[in-house]
C-alpha cells in the first residue's frame, strides 16, 4: 500500500463519517483514476433514500459502468471504508473496475456489529435446467 493509497483510503473513511452524520450506515467510497485523481465519491444513503441497495460501492460501480470506457474502468481503483458486501462485489466485477482497496474487513466489521451479519436465506436449485436455459442459450455467443 502506497502513501497515495492511504490518502485516498482516509478520504473513504471520512465519507463513511459523513454518511453516519447524515443518518445513514457508516460507509463511504470513492473511485480514483490511475493518477490518483478522484473521479467520483459516494456515501451510504440506504436509510435516507429508503433503498437497501444504496451502498456507496454499488452506486460507484453503476457510475463507472455508465461513465467510463472499459480501459478507464480497468485502470480505476475503488477505495472503500469496508470490504464490499456480496451485492457490491458482484457489481464491481461487472463494472470492470481494476482494483479495490478497503479499510475494515468483513470480519472486523462484523465484530463491531451487535448480532453480526444477516441470517442466511435458504435457497434451492438448480432446477428446470432445460426450460431455464432456453432464453439464455446463444445470448452470450
Amino acid at each position: 500500500m502506497t502513501p497515495e493509497d492511504e490518502r485516498l483510503l482516509r478520504r473513504a473513511i471520512a465519507l463513511a463519517g459523513e454518511a453516519r452524520a447524515g443518518g445513514n450506515p457508516p460507509f463511504g467510497s470513492l473511485l480514483a483514476d490511475a493518477d490518483g485523481r478522484v473521479l467520483a465519491e459516494e456515501r451510504n444513503s440506504s436509510l435516507t433514500d429508503d433503498d437497501i441497495t444504496a451502498h456507496p460501492e454499488l452506486k460507484l460501480a453503476r457510475w463507472a459502468a455508465r461513465e467510463l470506457d472499459p480501459a478507464e474502468a480497468a485502470a480505476a481503483t475503488m477505495y472503500t471504508s469496508c470490504q464490499p458486501c456480496g451485492m457490491c462485489t458482484g457489481a464491481i466485477q461487472r463494472s470492470g473496475l481494476g482494483r479495490v482497496v478497503f479499510a475494515l474487513s468483513t470480519e472486523q466489521l462484523l465484530a463491531l456489529k451487535p448480532g453480526g451479519d444477516f441470517p442466511a436465506v435458504p435457497a434451492e436449485g438448480p432446477a428446470l435446467h432445460d426450460e431455464a436455459r432456453t432464453p439464455v442459450d446463444g445470448y452470450y455467443a
